[in-house]
């Protein structure tokens, strides 16, 4: 079978690959083509266009942009009609994701959803959308089954692929020397996003508190999206190091975080890592943010847990004297340690144990075979 796979973004890329992977497995003849990233490409994708071109974030930045996101849109229902494929597979990135889904649906292709778009946040209306266009929605968090079904819409919960990934992981032995880090001093792991607007909203203020935890050394999560120049320019303490595309080791050999909310925050739970979420966008997308998002948190661990298991510095509460009292409580105070602790457990409870791109390729090229 013919198979279009899009992501926007590197989480995306990460869970469509694994994705792409299982279903070449399960479909020895599948030819698949799509829009993602290196890591999609590497797992047998023939790659039509990059997703670091389109990655953008906030309600604003959409706006300012919208010429060339409009233009991406063409581009891709274009190449859809050239390759006719069996079925769309739409991981995430639910601004451009829905529109190829109606775009595909009106033309009788199948119709597929890996990583439901977060409507349960914010416009949760969109339900009835996703209902009218999306054959099957293959969902990552456990709450989503229940979502869904309050709008009579069912579902197919996968497990999470984060979990999956965290339990495969080895630690590599001679991080600490392979990267130069101090064997005497703990780590303080600072997870600043993967995208050039988040870390230039956030690195600088984490970074920040650093003079009140010298008897530690703050380690940041680069990617190499990012050249090292442009890391280097909030590198002005020789306490600061920054490595690259090594997170999970990072996260295996730290004893406190500072992350960006995001996939990280359930990573970083998983390592079974205290850590302090933070989030800071522009003044308008926040406040159009506030407006229209209809949950309690922004992070997935409280999220999953359905209570507050993380503390959560947003906006206006993401200074560096906060950063410090929470950092404290999370390094020194064995009480909040231990409660954090007990929700990391409940929210890998909720998981469950599944391999997740198996289970939503296994199921995926079923309903293909069945729908033939």
């Amino acid at each position: 079978m013919k198979y279009y796979i899009i992501a926007g973004e590197r989480s995306g890329d990460l869970h469509a690959s694994n994705l792409i992977r299982q279903l070449r497995q399960k479909d020895p003849e599948a030819q698949i083509r799509g829009w993602g990233g290196d890591m999609m490409q590497e797992a047998g994708m023939d790659l039509v266009y990059h997703y670091r071109e389109m990655a953008f974030m906030g309600f604003a930045e959409v706006i300012r942009n919208i010429g060339k996101v409009l233009g991406f849109l063409k581009a891709c229902k274009s190449d859809i009609r050239q390759y006719q494929p069996d079925v769309v597979i739409l991981v995430d990135y639910a601004g451009f994701n829905m529109r190829i889904a109606k775009f595909a649906k009106a033309r009788g292709i199948k119709v597929f959803y890996y990583i439901s778009p977060k409507i349960w946040a914010w416009n949760q209306g969109r339900v009835h959308n996703i209902k009218k266009v999306v054959d099957r929605m293959f969902v990552i968090m456990p709450f989503e089954e229940d979502f869904y079904a309050r709008f009579d819409y069912k579902v197919d919960y996968v497990g999470n692929p984060v979990n999956d990934s965290v339990t495969d992981f080895v630690r590599t032995p001679d991080f600490r020397t392979r990267n130069k880090l101090y064997n005497n001093k703990p780590i303080i792991a600072i997870l600043p996003g993967s995208r050039k607007q988040e870390i230039e909203n956030m690195l600088h203020v984490m970074l920040s508190v650093l003079p009140s935890f010298r008897d530690y050394q703050f380690v940041v999560a680069g990617v190499s999206n990012f050249s090292k120049a442009y890391y280097e320019q909030y590198n002005k303490d020789p306490n600061i190091k920054i490595i690259y595309d090594q997170a999970f080791d990072l996260l295996a050999h730290a004893q406190a975080a500072l992350v960006t909310s995001g996939t990280a925050t359930l990573e970083t739970a998983l390592f079974g890592v205290p850590q302090v979420v933070c989030y800071k966008t522009s003044a308008i997308s926040y406040s159009i943010a506030k407006m229209v998002i209809k949950v309690p948190y922004i992070s997935l661990v409280n999220l999953i847990a359905d209570k507050p298991v993380v503390t959560e510095l947003i906006q206006d509460d993401f200074t560096p004297k906060k950063i410090v009292a929470e950092l404290k409580q999370i390094l020194f105070d064995k009480h909040f340690i231990k409660k954090q602790e007990e929700g990391y457990a409940l929210v890998r409870q909720k998981i469950g144990d599944f391999r997740t791109a198996e289970r939503a390729a296994e199921l995926m090229v079923q309903y293909l075979e069945e729908g033939k």
